[in-house]
């Protein structure tokens, strides 16, 4: 079969550790089992980029279950978990191409390699498949009926190129759904983004000026942790709403810029470039901590910080020393990509179980609706996010109140006034 992995022989590991972390997915468990009897994804070649990790394997054991054909590549150099890519490889059959700390043409080339299928459905986490398909791959997208993406920075290139026209087939916003962004966003990226930094770092949180750039779900979800960590956190944004909501929440609000000359700890989670720059690292003091946890690396702008620096040097695993010429050290986490991912595990399983649910109920609907949807963004089906729900709920053993007849009635009706 044709793969590409760091070392097969890691595949009984990670074998132990998909198995694991399907202990915690209840919700995408019970839909493979619907998958295996009704195979709705039968005949269909699906090309996957996602961060290969224990909770994406048993995803696209799903995807399998349901009769799709499965190529996975990764959707970030250091995101991969080379005993998960080893497994999916040798021991369930799907072809994989990822390997952790692939440099920059062989990651476009295992992008190509999925792409070389033909698929008939993408699945992304950062549009980079879409991308390439737009610009390199134009030939192999009048075969496609539809894809999934799965984050924030996706889900707005992906509206940008609807919105320019450019779009060439349909996408469902798996990013939007209720079950995806309240949960994985806000409670996945702010526990693993943490347990990232604290497993690079070993740095005490606690009394710490915690910088968080980005108040949306994720940067909400990080805010939360640091401050459950002990840290006194800053918020920096854009947008007033969110930052008059921030200060609601109890947290300091203010510009980059004065928060540059007093942080202990720096997170970026905008989804923008150049969040933290020259005029930032001019300001920061000895010993910063700098990390990111938006879905590319461009939040940092690395190219000047280094051009600045009069030296670097690897310090720790997933740590960089850059010196100053004023004799500052400044240290960058996980050559700023996503930090949960490069030196933690990612988001835990239980989160993951409904976020993955979302992709794979999402590949069914649109292999049901293949040709009545036109070429641009679309969101996730109410019942489907609803659904998720309830199944979650129900894996919990956790009940809820429903509505009676009579309540029902006045919900729909303005004659019954108050």
């Amino acid at each position: 079969m044709n793969y590409d992995v760091k070392n097969a022989a890691l595949a009984p590991e990670g074998k132990l550790r998909i198995e694991w972390a399907e202990m915690e997915m209840p919700v995408l468990r019970r839909i493979r089992d619907r998958f295996a009897k009704e195979t709705p994804l039968k005949g269909l070649r699906l090309a996957a980029c996602l961060h290969v990790t224990t909770e994406t394997a048993n995803l696209a054991i799903t995807l399998k279950a349901g009769g799709a054909e499965v190529a996975l590549c990764a959707s970030n150099p250091l995101s991969t978990q080379d005993d998960v890519a080893a497994a999916l490889a040798t021991e369930y059959g799907i072809p994989t191409f990822a390997i952790k700390g692939e440099d920059h043409d062989t990651y476009y080339r295992h992008i190509h390699a999925v792409l070389d299928t033909k698929p008939h459905l993408t699945m992304d986490d950062g549009a980079d498949t879409v991308g390439v398909i737009h610009s390199d791959r134009k030939e192999i997208a009048a075969g496609i009926i539809g894809g999934t993406e799965e984050t924030t920075t996706g889900v707005i290139r992906l509206r940008a190129m609807a919105n320019d026209g450019a779009l060439l087939y349909p996408i469902i916003a798996v990013n939007d759904a209720n079950t995806k962004h309240l949960f994985d966003n806000r409670y996945g990226t702010g526990q693993s983004t943490v347990d990232g930094i604290i497993r690079a770092t070993n740095r005490l949180l606690a009394g710490s000026r915690f910088v968080v750039a980005g108040y949306g779900w994720c940067g909400r979800g990080v805010a939360l942790r640091a401050k459950g960590m002990g840290a006194r956190v800053i918020i920096c944004e854009v947008n007033p709403v969110r930052a008059l909501e921030a200060v609601m929440d109890g947290f300091d609000v203010m510009p980059m810029e004065e928060a540059a000359a007093i942080g202990d700890h720096f997170c970026t989670l905008t989804g923008d470039m150049s969040v933290l720059r020259a005029e930032h690292f001019a300001l920061m003091k000895d010993g910063a901590i700098i990390a990111n946890s938006g879905h590319f690396n461009v939040e940092i702008d690395l190219s000047v910080l280094r051009d600045m620096a009069a030296a670097t040097r690897k310090v720790r695993d997933f740590v960089e020393e850059f010196v100053m010429p004023d004799g500052r050290r400044l240290y960058v986490l996980g050559e700023g990509r996503l930090i949960n991912l490069a030196a933690a595990e990612g988001h835990p399983a239980s989160v993951m179980d409904m976020s993955f649910a979302n992709q794979a109920l999402c590949s069914e609907y649109m292999a049901r609706h293949s040709g009545e949807m036109e070429p641009k963004v679309y969101g996730v089906p109410v019942e489907i996010d609803n659904r998720i729900a309830e199944l979650k709920l129900s894996a919990m053993g956790i009940r809820i109140d429903t509505l009676t007849e009579v309540q029902e009635q006045y919900l729909r009706s303005w004659h019954m006034g108050t």
